[in-house]
């Protein structure tokens, strides 16, 4: 079961992350009582709000190369590319950081509608089904979006030294992982070239009769359907009009949340709203799989109830809401939209690339996009760079994902998918390691402190 095959990285992890979070708690405790005057001059002072202008140079040139780039990638691995983004905004066009974590943001939501646009009029390479996970969709979206508004709190609580540590840990170990699973896929996948080719062969030399341009028709063709028939086969209203709902009811509370005082009794109550909502369709969801799962198993239907095949037992359904809070919190902690945790993720549970790659793009729409409005009522974000940038991505989201399908037909190897998802977290860890550690060693230059900072007085 690839649970049981993911405990070693489930310690890897926790073991990490859990000594990387004790070493800030002791620094923290050695520090505090001599940074307490820089301490306070960096709430006061705060991070400079830097928005450079939209006009043509060298720099918003390669810029728009990266962002293409990055956007085609991450969507066709279902990670996003946040973590691309960031460095890109802040080191080449010189944006502040909350201001490119902002701008990536928009940027993800672009590449991931115009992906999911393309998406849904493409068939499920396998099945008569829809190539969105609709069942993995309304399992990870809410505990996404919930993890996504924890880790924005964290991020002014969090040193940004310890951000990035975690950041390398989670990239290095998911990037490895999705790397050697795509090279199983790839052997598999060459085992079963081998032995199809072998069948041929072996069918055309038991018929001895000569043909010429002759071609194989099946006994029963297939019928090909319309773009209209696999965009209605693909598109589920009742199931898209639950994530909507789900989408709404976090923006209110998010829009509320910011016209009150932090750390106030309705600050508390708002953002404790958030809870019973995620909580609420994920258990839905949830027990409507672990039904389905005793219901199949109790009649030896072996049968996948969607497209992970891992056994929907509470255990790893709270496996799954762990991980979809994680990779929220990642997404809130970096700017993404929480894709470098689930897009592995569901290769991890047996999810095929094609359909993970496209469920996981489905999933970042949603959670990128309250994360732009959000933004953009707080003024995050200058209007004409975020339209510029979006609009790159979206012409990047499309046509990644027209060429790298058009190429997997061609070769016949899904893998391809998983190394791309491979490629673009291990780029990302060198990119926000490489801007985390430079960062790092000017805070400590300039005797900046360097623990855990109140979340009320971070506000």
């Amino acid at each position: 079961m690839p649970m049981l095959s993911s405990r070693a990285f489930i310690v890897y992890l926790v073991s990490a992350f859990s000594c990387a979070v004790l070493s800030a708690l002791f620094l923290t405790n050695h520090t505090r009582h001599d940074n307490k005057a820089s301490l306070l001059t960096s709430h006061v002072s705060g991070t400079p709000q830097v928005w450079p202008d939209l006009e043509p140079s060298w720099k918003l040139v390669l810029a728009t190369v990266i962002g293409f780039l990055g956007s085609a990638c991450g969507t066709v691995g279902g990670v996003g590319g946040g973590g691309i983004f960031v460095p890109m905004l802040n080191l080449l066009l010189g944006f502040d950081t909350k201001s490119a974590a902002a701008l990536s943001k928009c940027m993800i939501m672009g590449a991931s509608a115009s992906s999911v646009w393309y998406n849904v009029r493409v068939p499920h390479p396998t099945k008569e089904v829809p190539i969105l996970d609709y069942d993995l969709a309304l399992l990870f979206q809410p505990m996404l979006m919930l993890g996504i508004t924890v880790g924005v709190a964290l991020s002014v609580v969090f040193p940004y030294w310890l951000i990035t540590v975690l950041i390398i840990i989670l990239f290095v170990g998911t990037s490895s992982r999705s790397f050697f699973k795509g090279i199983n896929m790839w052997r598999e996948e060459t085992i079963f070239k081998r032995e199809k080719v072998k069948q041929q062969a072996t069918l055309l030399g038991e018929d001895k009769t000569v043909r010429i341009d002759t071609k194989y028709e099946p006994l029963i063709p297939k019928e090909e359907k319309s773009t209209i028939e696999i965009l209605c086969l693909n598109l589920k209203w009742k199931r898209i009009l639950l994530l909507i709902v789900v989408w709404v009811s976090f923006l209110l509370v998010q829009v509320i949340k910011n016209d009150v005082k932090a750390c106030s009794a309705w600050y508390w109550v708002l953002f404790g709203l958030q809870f019973p909502i995620a909580f609420l369709v994920f258990g839905y969801e949830a027990v409507k799989l672990y039904k389905e799962h005793k219901r199949r198993m109790s009649t030896g239907n072996l049968e996948c109830i969607c497209e992970a095949s891992i056994e929907w037992t509470a255990i790893n359904l709270a496996f799954c809401a762990s991980c979809g809070v994680v990779g929220g919190v990642v997404g809130g902690l970096l700017g993404s939209g929480g894709g470098f945790v689930l897009g592995p993720l569901l290769l991890e549970i047996g999810v095929i690339p094609q359909v993970a790659s496209a469920t996981a793009t489905f999933v970042m729409m949603f959670s990128s996009s309250l994360s732009v409005v959000e933004f953009y009522l707080l003024k995050r974000f200058p209007i004409a760079y975020a339209l510029y940038l979006t609009l790159v991505s979206v012409l990047a989201g499309f046509w990644g994902q027209f060429f790298v399908r058009r190429l997997i037909a061609f070769l016949g190897r899904a893998s391809i998918i998983v190394f791309i998802l491979s490629g673009v977290i291990f780029a990302s860890a060198l990119t926000m390691g490489v801007v985390g550690i430079e960062s790092s060693i000017q805070m400590i230059n300039n005797n900046e402190f360097m623990g855990f900072l109140g979340f009320c007085s971070s506000q």
